[in-house]
């Protein structure tokens, strides 16, 4: 059997923004995910798919499908066995197994079954135990949950979604029987604005938006091509080709893991940021903790211990764009990048 290859992340030409979202999403992903916007043929989705080689490995329970940490809820766990007809290792002691963080694609036409689960009822009836077929969102905990297409996703799946992200827990129910697991993702969508934008709701639960286009420069559109080409005719010297770069993004990203609880931000910094979220119209309060949490992510990542004005500039060009208010028919991104341009410009003069 042929071996897969993915494009590599550091291969992509240009589309740095969209880089930056992905990499502080890997290393903090308190920051709820990104949701990346833009015209077809700009790597959005080989961006996301590449996220497999230079994303952090983690230590899992060895005997469910469910991700879970060693330092989950010990009820939790043992029913999590229960359910899927395991064995649970005796006393408080588990095998556990070490593997990268996982990217789960929930394809756009998913049925609910599919993403939440489902409940084996006829078992349950005859056995008088509950059985379960894990869905995407338990593959998902303590990963990445990919949906390309996003905005395209039927309203029962958002819905399922929007539960989820915002109580961290799976419920599967089914005549009066319910089962529930921790299901704590990243969330990572695409989409082009073209067809059709998300729910509120929804679009709420992504910390960062990123737009992006197609590269204007020549140059760089011709490089485009070469390592396309190069990748296509022969996927593993390309890859083999990039691996060092990988290896140091890699490494470069767990030291901002470890970094980044360190990393101060002064009040002079958090009134800032307060400011900006006025001056644009930002509702609640999501958007001045995410900014926080992007500026000191992006200081951990630059290698540094205290958040500049610097990191909160990149971090509202990224929190911001979808959570400003807007009048119908204003542009999601281009509208939030003027306010912010001009707030820059009275702070220069």
């Amino acid at each position: 059997m042929n071996q897969q290859y993915t494009y590599p992340f550091t291969a992509i030409v240009g589309q740095e923004q969209m880089k930056l979202a992905l990499i502080l999403n890997i290393i903090n992903p308190s920051l709820s995910g990104v949701l990346i916007r833009g015209e077809k043929g700009t790597a959005k989705s080989t961006a996301v798919r590449a996220l497999a080689d230079i994303l952090p490995e983690i230590d899992v329970i060895e005997g469910t499908p469910f991700n879970l940490a060693d330092d989950e809820d010990p009820d939790v766990i043992r029913e999590c066995f229960a359910v899927t007809g395991q064995v649970q290792a005796s006393g408080k002691t588990h095998g556990l197994t070490r593997h990268k963080v996982k990217v789960v694609e929930l394809p756009v036409g998913a049925t609910e079954d599919r993403v939440v689960g489902t409940l084996d009822l006829e078992h349950a009836l005859k056995a008088g135990e509950k059985r379960i077929e894990p869905g995407l969102l338990a593959a998902a905990h303590r990963g990445i949950l990919y949906v390309d297409e996003v905005n395209l996703l039927d309203d029962h799946v958002v819905d399922v979604l929007l539960d989820s992200a915002a109580m961290g827990i799976n419920t599967i129910e089914r005549e009066g029987i319910s089962f529930s697991h921790p299901s704590r993702f990243t969330l990572v969508g695409t989409m082009n604005p073209e067809e059709g934008e998300l729910r509120p709701q929804l679009l709420d639960r992504f910390g960062l938006c990123v737009h992006i286009e197609g590269i204007s420069e020549p140059e760089e559109r011709v490089t485009v091509m070469e390592r396309r080409f190069a990748f296509e005719e022969n996927p593993e010297a390309f890859c083999a080709r990039w691996l060092d770069e990988s290896k140091k993004l890699v490494e470069r990203i767990q030291d901002a893991r470890e970094r980044y609880s360190d990393v101060k931000v002064s009040r002079e910094n958090l009134l800032a940021i307060a400011n900006y979220c006025l001056e644009v119209g930002v509702d609640g309060h999501r958007g001045d903790i995410i900014i926080m949490k992007t500026a000191k992510t992006i200081a951990a990542y630059e290698g540094r211990m205290e958040v500049e004005q610097g990191d909160i500039d990149k971090a509202a060009m990224l929190a911001l764009p979808h959570r400003i208010r807007r009048q119908p028919l204003q542009d999601i991104v281009m509208d939030v990048s003027t306010l912010l341009r001009a707030k820059t410009s009275d702070i220069q003069e």
